[in-house]
């Protein structure tokens, strides 16, 4: 429980050793700067604990795109170099058993996928399929001469008419597109091509992948039970599209056969893997009544009997499970870290580091991959604030980083100074823990303008990790601070569900004790209060605006405005109508209206930016617009912009990145009084 008294003080935690009095002359962390950043990803150490292969990923700037290419770690000879050579792009890298080969997927701009093996001791890669679909990660068969991997399978096109025959040389338009699934886009996908996908297994010389599940609604996430058997998650229920929160674990014959469901339909497998003993281990989420359950890990009999929850007294989610021959492994947030933890068989959970790394570029949400050697030596991606993820390793309890991929970039320049705050919210009696970047040669005076960024989900987690977004804000000035208001996980079932049927509701007063929590330690301004966030912080920021004119101005990023029409129009529909709201707009319309933040609009009068991608299928445009257009229907200052090609991952390429932090940057600055063109 995290629940304390009223009375308590707001701490404070200083998180980095860097002066507060820094040389105003050395340079800061700029838009050119961004270019130069790379992150260490999904590293897999080799069966013998030996080698580490990992994602090394880095900002283009000729292409413009975050590229992947795969690197190897000799950890024996303190080699470092990449596995491959030329411009394809790495994905995906899994060891052998024997620790020979390595499977990966590869592709260049614009190509198919190729299913790829390397073979380590003549430097020799070759390609096992080439796929006219999207592969997942491809799997391992336990005696090394297979690879499984799960691939959708089209339907053919549904024929509604039949139109005259074209005349030779006739210029028509494009034909009319079929659609019968109530998911028939996708955020990152645009409209799907129809089908399910399948589970696959091709032999490690090549050829042919055969399919092997047959399921009705498809299969994914393939695990290999024994050489004649793999697992996978689906669900064949005929209402399946009603049903978002349902995933049952299947055992699949490769022979053919009917499908043997191993787990029931309260709730969602999110994976699963074998022990050592041949046991069953996965992770699942109950169907409970809030739109919130923990995610726990149980373990079963290979034919589903004598199931466990190991993690029942753990509250905290858990994911990444690897078994061990002591337990199990696995992550965990927690209070704004990422634990890697040991799950014992008896229930017992202790922490091995809290230092697992996010993988991401953009905002400062916790991720983290790690892979275990057949001795536990483990690798894994390291957090640092002021740093993109590196590659470290972990054995007998002790953490070595291996990389330093940033430090030419950032070696030389002035960053932030990082602090934690705990702050009593003014209603209940939660603490809402925050994190704080303090510009170079800061100075609590009370000067500073404050940029307060709101994570979205809302069921997700900030935290200590780096954030490119961050770094831009508080090098330009701004005091920035991020935080977990209630509904965010990592602090137990009770604080996340909080905000059940209740979003926006108290979490916006979290987010104002904070922010008056700063202008108590005289840190900022309050004349200079400025607000944005994406997705769930969007919708945020549009509330906020709507409840208070204390800020300067605002930018709400990809936001839901009005939940009727997010419902209706995303591409979670489903979980929207029976998870989080529960009943349909047609069904309880005062429901969906009071969450809603068009609700307050009328209320509001702080310029307001609103931004969004054009192919954001998750929070579309329209809902953007929607707010847009009421504030200059009613003279409110607003700008509306749109990315051109994004998805809800609004800044995937390095140049939308930047473009979102200067235009958020750029609005601001209209409207802070201290500005020298300031309004």
């Amino acid at each position: 429980m995290i629940k304390t008294c009223g009375w308590m003080a707001a701490s404070g935690v200083l998180l980095a050793s860097a002066a507060f009095a820094q040389d105003e002359d050395q340079p800061r962390f700029t838009m050119e700067t961004v270019f130069e950043l790379e992150v260490a990803s999904d590293p897999q150490i080799s069966p013998d604990g030996n080698t580490v292969v990992y994602v090394r990923r880095a900002m283009d700037i000729e292409k413009d795109r975050l590229t992947s290419a795969l690197w190897l770690y000799d950890l024996e000879g303190d080699e470092h170099r990449p596995l491959l050579s030329g411009d394809s792009m790495g994905s995906s890298p899994r060891w052998s058993p024997d620790g020979s080969r390595i499977a990966f997927l590869s592709s260049r701009e614009g190509g198919k996928p190729d299913l790829k093996v390397h073979i380590l001791e003549d430097d020799r890669t070759y390609s096992v399929a080439k796929l006219q679909e999207g592969a997942s990660t491809p799997v391992w068969s336990p005696e090394g001469d297979r690879i499984a991997f799960s691939m959708l399978v089209p339907d053919g096109p549904q024929q509604l008419i039949t139109l005259p025959k074209k005349p030779e040389g006739a210029e028509w338009a494009d034909p009319i597109e079929v659609y019968t699934d109530l998911t028939f886009r996708a955020d990152g996908m645009g409209y799907l091509t129809p089908g399910e996908r399948h589970l696959f297994v091709v032999p490690l010389d090549g050829g042919t992948p055969k399919q092997v599940s047959q399921l009705e609604g498809g299969a994914y996430g393939p695990v290999w039970l024994d050489e004649d058997t793999l697992l996978g998650i689906g669900n064949a229920d005929e209402e399946r599209d009603l049903q978002p929160q349902i995933a049952r674990l299947y055992a699949f014959e490769l022979e053919g056969g009917e499908a043997e469901a191993l787990t029931g339909t309260n709730g969602a497998v999110g994976s699963a893997a074998v022990t050592p003993r041949g046991r069953i281990a996965y992770t699942f989420t109950p169907d409970g009544d809030e739109n919130y359950q923990q995610t726990e890990l149980y373990v079963m009999g290979a034919d589903g009997s004598n199931r466990t929850n190991l993690t029942e007294e753990y509250d905290r989610s858990v994911g990444s499970v690897v078994p061990q021959r002591n337990g199990f492994l696995a992550l965990a947030d927690d209070r704004g870290i990422t634990r890697l933890i040991r799950i014992k068989e008896d229930g017992d959970i202790e922490t091995l580091t809290d230092e697992v790394g996010n993988e991401g570029m953009g905002r400062p949400y916790s991720s983290g991959s790690y892979s275990v050697s057949n001795e536990g030596t483990v690798a894994f991606t390291h957090r640092k604030t002021n740093r993109p993820a590196d590659l470290a390793v972990m054995k007998r309890g002790n953490v070595e980083v291996l990389t330093r991929l940033n430090e030419d970039a950032l070696g030389g320049l002035a960053m932030p100074t990082m602090e934690k705050v705990s702050v009593p919210s003014s209603v209940g009696d939660y603490e809402i823990d925050a994190w704080i970047a303090l510009p170079p040669g800061f100075e609590a005076d009370g000067s500073y303008p404050l940029l307060l960024e709101i994570h979205g989900g809302p069921h997700t987690m900030y935290g200590d990790f780096w954030s490119t977004e961050i770094q831009r804000y508080a090098a330009e000035g701004y005091v920035t601070v991020w935080t977990n208001p209630r509904g965010s996980t990592g602090y137990g079932a009770e604080f996340a569900q909080e905000i059940d049927l209740a979003y926006p509701g108290k979490d916006y007063d979290d987010l104002i004790s904070v922010v008056d929590h700063l202008i108590e330690e005289d840190y900022v301004s309050k004349d200079r209060l400025f607000v944005t966030g994406g997705s769930g912080g969007g919708v945020l920021t549009a509330w906020i605006v709507g409840n208070t004119d204390r800020f300067a101005a605002a930018a709400s990023i990809k936001p839901v405005i009005n939940w009727t029409s997010e419902v209706l129009s995303a591409d979670l529909s489903a979980y929207g109508a029976f998870e989080w709201l529960k009943e349909m707009p047609w069904e309880n319309q005062e429901l969906y209206w009071s969450l809603s933040p068009l609700s307050k609009v009328g209320n509001v009068t702080t310029p307001t930016m609103l931004m969004a991608g054009t192919e954001d299928w998750r929070t579309p445009k329209w809902e953007a617009e929607q707010f847009y257009t009421a504030l200059k229907l009613q003279g409110v200052d607003t700008m509306m912009i749109h990315v051109p090609g994004a998805s809800h991952y609004i800044a995937n390429r390095p140049s939308q990145l930047l473009a979102k932090t200067e235009a958020i940057m750029a609005w601001f600055e209209r409207y802070d009084p201290e500005a020298e063109d300031g309004e």
